[in-house]
């Protein structure tokens, strides 16, 4: 068989059993994928929490959590945006990382350093249901 024929028959197999409903959609989840995802986000957003207080993030003793108790007044929901203190549009993550190398006087995290990931799981998780008003101040 070739190549093309493959890929004409395997489109045509898909389509069959998409009708047929046996397809599994992307946006699809079944009872315990929800339950899953939901304890390993929210194992994310304790992480989070725990840095959030701790002063391990900075060299001065100073926590994220003494100056934002609760997440407070950090607004994810409105980023990305102008920051004055960067003179420029950025995305959440970086106005973390200003918060880390001044007021904590730290090292920066890469954006996909879990740190980074349990940090934005965490307030975003404690600003849920706030609408979302990207560029806002």
């Amino acid at each position: 068989m070739s190549k093309k024929l493959l890929v004409v028959a395997c489109g045509i197999l898909a389509a069959v059993l998409m009708v047929a409903g046996l397809g599994v959609r992307a946006d699809e989840f079944t009872k315990e994928d929800v339950e899953r995802y939901d304890a390993e986000f929210m194992s994310v957003v304790k992480k989070g929490q725990a840095l959030w207080g701790s002063p391990d993030l900075g060299t001065n003793k100073v926590a994220c959590g003494q100056c934002h108790p609760n997440a407070a007044n950090t607004h994810p929901e409105t980023y990305p945006k102008f920051q004055k203190q960067l003179g420029r549009v950025i995305a959440f993550r970086e106005m973390i990382n200003w918060c880390i190398r001044n007021p904590l006087e730290g090292e920066e995290l890469s954006a996909d350093d879990p740190r980074m990931t349990a940090l934005q799981a965490y307030i975003t998780y404690e600003r849920r249901g706030v609408v979302l008003e990207p560029g806002k101040h």
